[in-house]
């Protein structure tokens, strides 16, 4: 059951990226005409075991390692932590 969800999850999570973001399929980049990347910043914010366990999901879904994302750093608010991940992102 949890293979399956796993599967359906990544699915959606790629579908999602090609619809908002024009994620290439199935062509390498050379292959795309005036294809760049630009970078985009992804930015936690939460408690400590929300934003490791969004983290650790996104791992799960193939969207980035575990180790991409910066250590957990404090916030202004107390409890709350926030994390960074930066990824470059093909663009058309």
């Amino acid at each position: 059951m949890f293979a399956q969800l796993l599967k359906f999850a990544q699915f959606k999570f790629a579908q999602f990226l090609r619809e908002n973001f024009n994620f290439p399929v199935r062509q390498q980049v050379s292959e795309l005409p005036f294809a760049h990347r630009e970078p985009i910043k992804h930015l936690l914010i939460g408690s400590p075991k929300a934003v490791t366990s969004t983290i650790h999901y996104l791992h799960v879904l193939g969207y980035a390692n575990v180790g991409d994302w910066s250590p957990l750093l404090p916030t202004e608010k107390s409890g709350e932590v926030m994390s960074i991940l930066t990824r470059q992102i093909l663009i058309q």
